[in-house]
């Protein structure tokens, strides 16, 4: 392992460096390339730890074979009514999620990977988030806001969407997009224990 730094994160979210940051994780980021199209009838649960993993396995095959570096990738899914929401293309898909999301609970899976090249390893969260009804001069100013492009499900909890939500059941940072307690758990399997 590398002196300078614990892991190689294969992802470009923001919130997902600022939550290993949190935990005292150091790591290198890597850029990675990977399609989110869902399998035909696959299940949420199956989706998020398959992207997981693909972007570890991803981020793994820009190092050199001989690199016994770890490298962690993560994926978030906002699940209704067995439907996985992606990120909004458009205003349109935007607002029409928002009001599927409105006055009523969802899911957030959220899973995390880690891999070298002897091993990998995959945990999954689900959390339960209730959006109270939100109606449509409120939809159009988050839309106007920004907060919501490039976002699973076209909101961001730790942002302006906080005063949607009228009750999570889980895991805060699983829904940020990083679950940090099986974050840890899996990292601890890997040799790396983030209190020290």
């Amino acid at each position: 392992m590398r002196e300078d730094f614990d892991i190689y994160l294969a992802s470009a979210s923001p919130r997902r460096r600022e939550l290993l940051a949190q935990i005292n994780v150091r790591f290198q980021l890597l850029e990675v390339e990977v399609s989110e199209q869902p399998q035909l009838n696959e299940p949420a649960r199956v989706y998020v730890q398959r992207l997981a993993l693909a972007k570890a396995r991803a981020g793994l095959m820009h190092l050199p074979a001989a690199d016994k570096s770890l490298v962690l990738g993560a994926d978030t899914a906002v699940v209704v009514d067995d439907a996985i929401l992606g990120k909004p293309e458009d205003e349109v898909q935007a607002k029409a999620m928002l009001r599927q999301l409105s006055g009523r609970s969802h899911q957030v899976m959220s899973a995390v990977a880690v891999m070298c090249v002897e091993r990998k390893a995959v945990k999954l969260n689900v959390s339960t988030v209730t959006m109270r009804e939100l109606d449509e001069p409120e939809i159009e100013a988050y839309w106007n806001s920004g907060e919501c492009r490039d976002k699973a499900g076209a909101y961001a909890i730790q942002g302006r969407a906080a005063i949607f939500v009228s009750a999570l059941q889980g895991s805060y940072s699983g829904v940020m997009g990083l679950p940090l307690y099986e974050t840890a758990l899996i990292l601890k399997e890997f040799g790396i224990n983030p209190l020290k």
